[in-house]
């Protein structure tokens, strides 16, 4: 699994016209699932969401996650993340998973985050989505499960 994580002060995800999910501050989250993820990866990654300290203390040091801060998560599918643009000019998309596979991984990962008790919106899985985010920082990482495994 791959994820670009952002911290952000608000993000939304509009669908077919209309609002499907919306979070004020926290992170925003683009997913992509390879085809050789497992129960593993989303374990790592949901871990990783929750755990990782992306917002100041007091001193204005990373030192609070977004569980810390009582901060939401806004997942969104993002199968492009597993695109591969070393040939040619259009991107090969044969490592992401499946839509079916895709889409129970994507959902353990929501389900996971809840467990660790921080509120989970998602997008629209397999729709054309509109993603609006007011980055805050701004604050981008990328985690990578593929390089752990």
């Amino acid at each position: 699994m791959r994820a670009v994580i952002q911290r952000v002060v608000s993000a939304r995800v509009c669908a077919e016209g209309r609002e499907a999910a919306a979070i004020g501050p926290g992170l925003l989250v683009l997913l992509g699932i390879a085809s050789d993820d497992d129960m593993r990866a989303v374990a790592y990654l949901a871990n990783k969401i929750i755990g990782l300290r992306l917002f100041d203390d007091e001193d204005g040091r990373f030192d609070r996650s977004v569980q810390d801060t009582g901060g939401a998560v806004l997942l969104v599918s993002q199968f492009t993340l597993f695109g591969d643009c070393r040939r040619g000019r259009r991107p090969s998309f044969d490592t992401a998973a499946k839509p079916d596979r895709a889409e129970r991984l994507y959902e353990a990962v929501a389900d996971a985050i809840r467990a660790g008790g921080v509120a989970v919106e998602t997008g629209v899985f397999q729709t054309h989505m509109a993603v609006e985010s007011v980055n805050d920082g701004p604050v981008t990482l990328l985690v990578d499960s593929t390089k752990v495994f």
